[in-house]
């Protein structure tokens, strides 16, 4: 289906097949989401889950509201711990974001900007994986969307502690446990980006959080750094009830996000202008096996 045929529907359409990237062991889940007029963007998506669950198909939420905001979307089923512990989420990241950049002539996509969007340990993944790109030069990204974020060990933020006030256990602090398999890692930008000292360079950010998020004071101050260090921010929080980070792997339709897209709207329009090509579409399945 051209992507830019006015009698699609306005429900993103959907697609799923399996994703062979290179020093990757096996094979990982990649569902595409599909906007209902020529794309704007072109977005990596990595879905929520601490770290230790979470599919693509869950993801489903975010993934909508990119793609009904016009962006090409494609969601990663990136490793999980405690099975795969960082860095290999992270490696799986950056390689689909070199395997997109390589794939836009047969995804009909030259010329579109490339972003990465997360939410949740898919923000943390999202975020990690922009500081990889800077340092190691390729590929070269156009903005980051972060929803409350997972960016910094420390589970004691006040937003937090108001979160698990009455709960037995802290799905945040038990998601770290399993992710990181040795102490330092606690201390690697890439584990850990909302305490990492580099950000200057990084391509644009949109952070949203929640009044209700647990995760929003990490958000806000992971914001605050990265003005600090020259990038372009653009920072929103939602008024609640969102459920958020609960809510993004929930089925059905999604409350909060008619509050989200005009916020992903303004973002894309600023990180990719106008521009449209005049046809896009997917791979078939056998170049998707890179």
């Amino acid at each position: 289906m051209s992507l830019s045929d006015p009698s699609a529907a306005a429900i993103p359409s959907v697609r799923e097949e399996p994703l062979s990237l290179p020093g990757m062991d096996g094979t990982l889940a990649l569902r595409w989401s599909l906007p209902a007029a020529a794309p704007v963007a072109l977005v990596l998506h990595l879905h929520a889950g601490a770290f230790v669950a979470g599919t693509p198909r869950e993801g489903a939420r975010v993934a909508a509201v990119l793609a009904a905001e016009g962006a090409l979307v494609a969601s990663l089923g990136y490793p999980l711990a405690p099975q795969r512990p960082f860095p290999e989420a992270l490696e799986a990241v950056h390689a689909a974001l070199i395997w997109l950049q390589r794939q836009r002539k047969k995804l009909q996509a030259t010329g579109l900007p490339l972003l990465l969007a997360g939410e949740e340990a898919g923000g943390n993944l999202a975020a990690a994986a922009a500081l990889a790109a800077h340092d190691r030069g390729v590929p070269p990204l156009h903005g980051q969307i972060l929803l409350s974020p997972m960016l910094d060990v420390c589970t004691g933020t006040a937003s937090q502690r108001d979160a698990q006030a009455s709960a037995a256990h802290c799905p945040w602090a038990e998601g770290w446990r399993q992710y990181l398999s040795c102490a330092s890692d606690v201390l690697h930008p890439y584990a850990a980006p909302g305490r990492a000292l580099r950000l200057a360079g990084l391509p644009p950010a949109l952070l949203v959080s929640a009044a209700d998020d647990p995760l929003r004071d990490e958000t806000r101050a992971y914001a605050a750094r990265l003005r600090e260090a020259g990038v372009a921010v653009s920072e929103a929080r939602l008024d609640g009830p969102t459920g958020w980070p609960a809510s993004y792997r929930d089925p059905g339709p999604a409350p909060w996000a008619e509050a989200l897209r005009p916020h992903v709207r303004a973002f894309l329009q600023s990180c990719c202008g106008q521009r449209r090509p005049l046809h896009s579409g997917i791979p078939d399945r056998a170049s998707a096996q890179g």
